[in-house]
Parts: structure tokens; sequence; C-alpha cells
């Protein structure tokens, strides 16, 4: 059964992270009831007690017609669609204790962007498999989600990809606000690859500005990696257009350039050589999904013979000590080509 625009009046959020509670936010400001799903009760209790998500989203005052549980059972009563904000490489295990509540029929919206490590599976194809949920109820939202400059509502556009445009327009309807303007597409694997790759590029734009290489350096990852994710993603059956758009140039300028990303940030702490594990630790819980995607698209590129010069140096600064000093070094040393 195929939804129809202006029909999803209830939804569940499940994770209460700042970019699931900043989207569970953005439903009910656009006049939808909401129930985020939080894994401790303590948290949810603390949400619905002060209106407050302080552990993760401290500061922003959350809507009346905003509920919070830590019973997934009654976070998805009688929802008219699903929002999944769990962190990529958690999402095959929360699918194996959700997928059995999931109401059927109702659109499932992925917020999670990355490739599962091993498998090489894009989130929708995760949800797919382990949710035991056809693809065009699938609906993935991507592009420029900075989550803290949304849930300050600041002005953001933002893509919604689904093989069942219909679909797609109904979720576009159940989120659109003043501040939050949804587009929609019907190339699912663009926007996921766009949506991956982001971050790991994002990863080598934080350590060239840590390295203090000037915006040269910069531009020519933000462009060069917009190249090499576009490889892949038409390699895999995406449609080039998709990343000169939100879902690919816009979400890779936010991404690469703002002091909010969590991957920037990540990068600009490897640059000072303190290592990996060290700079996850420095960053207090939040998850930087670039870490775990230059390993995951990395295999990906090679399974498939598609040359990623830049995924290749963040792996190679992540997981084999390639010193951070070293990554401008390592691809301007790459053989000569035409662009």
């Amino acid at each position: 059964m195929t939804a129809t625009t202006g029909s999803l009046k209830r939804l569940a959020v499940l994770g209460a992270g700042s970019w699931g509670t900043t989207f569970a936010k953005v439903l009910a400001d656009a006049g939808r009831e909401v129930t985020l799903w939080a894994r401790r009760d303590a948290l949810a209790t603390a949400i619905r007690d002060t209106r407050l998500n302080a552990d993760y989203l401290p500061g922003v005052s959350l809507p009346e017609n905003l509920s919070a549980t830590s019973d997934f059972d009654e976070a998805l009563a009688g929802v008219d669609a699903v929002v999944l904000a769990v962190p990529s490489q958690a999402l095959r295990e929360n699918l194996r204790v959700f997928r059995d509540s999931l109401p059927p029929d109702v659109p499932v919206v992925s917020l999670a962007k990355g490739v599962e490590i091993g498998t090489g599976l894009r989130m929708s194809e995760v949800i797919a498999r382990v949710g035991q949920i056809e693809p065009d109820r699938i609906v993935v939202l991507t592009g420029p989600n900075l989550a803290a400059e949304i849930a300050l509502e600041r002005p953001t556009a933002s893509v919604l990809a689904c093989t069942d445009h219909d679909r797609a327009c109904a979720v576009q309807e159940a989120c659109a606000t003043p501040y939050f303007r949804p587009f929609t597409v019907t190339d699912v694997i663009g926007a996921e690859i766009a949506g991956t790759g982001k971050n790991i590029i994002a990863l080598a734009c934080g350590i060239a500005d840590g390295l203090g290489l000037g915006l040269n350096a910069a531009a020519s990852l933000i462009t060069r990696g917009l190249n090499e994710m576009t490889r892949l993603g038409v390699e895999l059956g995406a449609e080039p257009a998709t990343f000169a758009g939100l879902a690919g140039l816009g979400d890779l300028v936010a991404t690469c350039w703002s002091p909010l990303s969590r991957n920037r940030t990540l990068g600009r702490r490897l640059a000072t050589g303190i290592g990996l594990d060290a700079a996850l630790e420095a960053a207090g819980g939040q998850v930087a999904e670039g870490v775990v995607s230059c390993r995951s698209v990395r295999d990906l590129a090679v399974r498939h013979k598609v040359d990623m010069p830049i995924t290749e140096a963040v792996y190679q600064v992540c997981y084999r000590h390639l010193p951070p000093g070293r990554l401008m070094g390592f691809l301007m040393d790459q053989p000569h080509s035409p662009e």
C-alpha cells in the first residue's frame, strides 16, 4: 500500500541522540504527534518532565506534542510512519529487536548515514534485509543536516530519497516546516553513497585545516572528494546528478566546512598526532561516522575497482598509522591523470 500525501499524522522516532531528537522536533513543529524512543528510561523521563534532552541537545526546548518513552512497543503503537535514528553500525542489532514490532505497510525513514562494515550494505539495504521491509517503503533522509542548526530553527533544505515517489512525498509533507524544506528524489543509491562519503572527506578536510594547509587544499579535497564519491555511486547504479545536489555537494560543503561537524572536528584532532583512540575519546562519545565509513567504503571501492584516493588516505591515517602530516603528500604523489 502506498502512503498518500498528508496521511502521516503520528510518527515514532527510534533513537534519542542529537539528530533523532532534532528530527522528532521537526516533525512535531510540522504538526505531527511524535513519540521519541530512548534506550535509557532516565533519558525518556527527563525529556517528558523537562521538555529537554540535556544529554544530546542541551538548551533546546521540545514541543508539547513530542512525547518520550523507553518502551518501543509503546512508541510504535498506532503510528503512521517509523523513523530509525540509531548509528549506522548499530542498525542491524537494533533492527533485530525492533522488527517484530514494526507496523506493516508504513514508511520507514532512515536517518543513518553509512555503509555496513563487512557486508558493504547501504543502510536501506540493511533495513530491507534485517528488518524484512520492502525496499519501496524505505525513505532515506540526507542532505546538509547539522542537527544543532536545525534544532535552533535555522533554515535548511534536505533530501528524501525513496524508489516510491508517493511515499517520499508523504514524508515530505509530514516534516516540512518554515525552517526545514525537504525535496524528494528517487535515487536512493546516490543519496546514501553521498551521505556516507561526505563524512570521510570531512575528516580529510579537518586534518588539512588542523595542519594549517589553507583554503586551496580544502577546496581541492572537497572537489576531488565529490568526484570520487560520484564515481563510486555511478558504479553502483546511482544518478550522477544526485551528487551535484543537496545530498551530494550540499551535504559535503556543510560537513567539511562547519565547526559543528563531528567529522571535521575529529579530523582536526587527528592532525595533532594524538592518534585515533585519543581523538575519539576527546569526542566525548559523539559518533563521527567517517571513522567507520572510511573502512567500509574503502572495501566497497576495492570490490568494485573504483579509485578513491582521499578515502584511502583517510583510512591509512586512521588504521595504518600514516602520520596526518603525510595525508596531503600521499594525495599529491598520486599518478597524474585527467580531471
